[in-house]
């Protein structure tokens, strides 16, 4: 069961590690290390909740998606853009900005990326639930 479980969030950590990074690439045209960190982080997070909490609506999700991403952002900004000087970005430019690390306007895509996060996250869980998974692949 814990090998299971494991095999579980490794992959849902690493399509959120593998995503995030491509959505930045195309919205930005980089990206760096450490958001491909944060993206698996938070959609593993995101696949926790949703497990805990299945019968709470997308939108009500979404938001706990936009706090938890912004949230994770700011302490990621403030150790890797503020400690170690690296520059990933910088939201100063933007208004209700903190300390250049977060923003209203990023909050809010956030909230919208969440949506279909969440909508991954049900899949996955309906995948991992049937154990279509370990039938399929036989991985276990």
């Amino acid at each position: 069961m814990k090998t299971r479980k494991m095999l579980e969030y490794t992959a849902v950590f690493t399509a959120g590690a593998v995503l995030y990074s491509a959505i930045e690439v195309l919205w930005r045209g980089y990206t760096h290390p450490s958001m491909a960190a944060t993206g698996g982080v938070c959609l593993a997070a995101m696949y926790a909740y949703d497990k805990t909490h299945e019968k709470c609506p997308l939108p009500a999700k979404a938001l706990y998606g936009a706090c938890l991403i912004t949230s994770a952002e700011f302490v990621v900004g403030c150790a890797v853009n503020l400690l170690l000087g690296q520059r990933v970005w910088d939201y100063s430019g933007f208004r209700f900005n903190l300390l250049g690390q977060i923003c209203l306007l990023y909050s809010f895509l956030w909230y919208l990326l969440s949506i279909p996060a969440f909508l991954l996250c049900r899949f996955a869980r309906r995948l991992f639930r049937a154990g279509s998974c370990e039938k399929k692949f036989n991985m276990i």
